[in-house]
């Protein structure tokens, strides 16, 4: 039996009107600041956003993009 290696898979999430949405990675070459930079093309408020993680689930690497507009105190 032969001894498979696996990497794991990089998952980013965002909240977005309290729905948290994931976000597929781009390229595995990029960092997760590089690829919060790509995606805040499509949405803006990420332009002010920063990068939490890695946390590891189901054998899936998450990042998350947290953002304060929008919040009080």
């Amino acid at each position: 039996m032969a001894l498979e290696i696996k990497g794991l898979q990089r998952i980013f999430k965002m909240k977005k009107n309290s729905t948290e949405m994931e976000l597929a990675d781009p390229d595995s070459n990029m960092s997760p600041s590089e690829v919060m930079d790509f995606y805040s093309m499509t949405y803006p408020e990420l332009t002010t956003a920063t990068v939490h993680g890695p946390e590891w689930e189901n054998d899936r690497t998450v990042y998350r993009f947290k953002t304060t507009i929008g919040t009080k105190g």
